[in-house]
């Protein structure tokens, strides 16, 4: 079993979530040379539009564009995602596995229950890979992640933090137009929020907070605990 040592792992619960919430800051963090997983938890195989061979060519796709070296896709249940103590051990063994300095997961507060549930899942499994005597069913020693954030999907909540991503914003687009199946209307398409103008409203959103913070675009994220600046308040390094 290959390790490989990421500096970021995303989780999402469907192929396309990480790319909504946090799209522009894998593209910039990618350009700095800095290796990024994302792992969708299921296959989204109860999406409305698409298929599930469809989705997965689009994430790969989606994952090329913004520069991800990994892409992992567990086989939980789309719209199944609780907390259970075998999904908890399939995902704290990919921490294990990729043993990444931070992760990502989605926020908690969000329309689509699988989204908040998944925060769960890799919260709980984040803090089980790094217990030694926690089983994760492969065997690798232990990993303690440094830290966990949540980015936003389809919720708009005040961030604790953000990444200017202005320099990426075109890269965040490219990688959800990856994803035609889910933000195209075609003429058998079923109608979605995601087919009705999602991808403009995301840029919206990221315009807003970029807009907050003194920036073109910006990406949100909360995190539980308080951050630790290493600059000078005053903005010199």
């Amino acid at each position: 079993m290959e390790i490989i040592n990421l500096d970021i792992l995303a989780f999402g619960a469907h192929a396309d979530d990480v790319e909504i919430g946090m799209g522009g800051t894998v593209a910039k963090y990618a350009s700095l040379g800095k290796k990024i997983g994302i792992c969708d938890l299921t296959k989204s195989e109860m999406s409305s539009n698409g298929t599930v061979e469809l989705r997965r060519q689009e994430a790969a796709k989606a994952a090329e564009v913004l520069g991800a070296v990994v892409r992992e896709t567990l086989d939980l249940p789309d719209r199944g995602l609780y907390l259970n103590e075998g999904y908890i051990q399939k995902i704290a063994g990919l921490v294990r596995m990729y043993r990444p300095q931070v992760v990502f997961a989605p926020y908690f507060e969000d329309r689509h229950p699988d989204h908040g549930n998944c925060a769960r899942l890799v919260e709980e499994a984040v803090f089980s890979a790094a217990i030694k005597k926690f089983d994760s069913g492969n065997g690798l020693m232990p990993h303690r992640v440094n830290q966990i954030y949540f980015y936003m999907i389809n919720g708009f909540h005040k961030p604790d933090f953000v990444v200017d991503i202005s320099a990426f914003m075109d890269k965040k687009v490219a990688g959800l137009q990856a994803y035609e199946s889910q933000f195209v209307k075609g003429p058998a398409s079923f109608e979605t929020p995601l087919v009705n103008g999602y991808i403009e409203t995301v840029e919206a959103r990221e315009k807003m907070f970029g807009k907050e913070a003194g920036v073109q675009y910006a990406e949100g994220f909360k995190t539980k605990n308080p951050l630790l600046l290493h600059a000078d308040l005053l903005g010199d390094e």
